[in-house]
């Protein structure tokens, strides 16, 4: 580089070197997801905790989950959590589609609302206990990083429907168990 005249070598010839920094004609550079879409798709930062983005976003929730739980008369924790499962559905597809997109990544691991979403699915309809909480976590990790038929198809459907979807179906699948567990009084004493 010659210093101070703004020239690069680039091989054989020198090239200025706004030049050799400009964008391809035909290259488009998308603006950031809108601050609103990136703190709901990565759950207002979780999202950028390493290593493992996913379980923290679960691990945070279910800790949430617990402490709202316990403020919460029994009788109302089931409308409270679908409730809270469904609206992290409706404004997790298009936060996770905003992310998805201005990233470049079909499935960012920094998009965590999916987990969010997941997660309290796992319990509606189940009383929160130490045992409850420690299941419905383990549980809902296990089907989501397992992603057992039909999950993975899910998966694939487009942008933030996918990445949200197949989450949906890892927290019904936590969900069907839990309550073959408090059923059999597996989660009891």
């Amino acid at each position: 580089m010659d210093s101070g005249r703004g020239f690069m070598n680039t091989g054989n010839d020198i090239a200025r070197i706004d030049d050799v920094t400009k964008l391809p004609a035909n290259a488009h550079v998308l603006p950031p997801a809108p601050l609103w879409a990136t703190l709901v798709a990565t759950f207002f930062g979780v999202g950028r905790l390493r290593p493992g983005p996913g379980t923290w976003g679960s691990a945070v929730t279910v800790l949430i989950w617990a402490v709202l739980a316990s403020r919460l008369s029994l009788a109302s924790q089931p409308a409270v959590v679908a409730a809270l499962a469904l609206i992290a559905v409706i404004i997790g597809i298009p936060a996770a589609t905003r992310v998805a997109r201005t990233s470049g990544l079909k499935d960012p691991q920094f998009v965590v609302v999916d987990e969010v979403a997941g997660q309290v699915i796992t319990f509606i309809g189940v009383a929160v206990s130490w045992k409850t909480i420690f299941a419905g976590f383990i549980l809902f990790r296990a089907f989501d990083i397992l992603k057992p038929p039909p999950l993975r198809q899910l998966e694939k459907l487009p942008e933030g429907t996918g990445i949200v979807l197949d989450d949906v179906g890892a927290g019904l699948y936590a969900l069907a168990l839990m309550h073959l567990a408090l059923h059999f009084r597996l989660l009891t004493g």
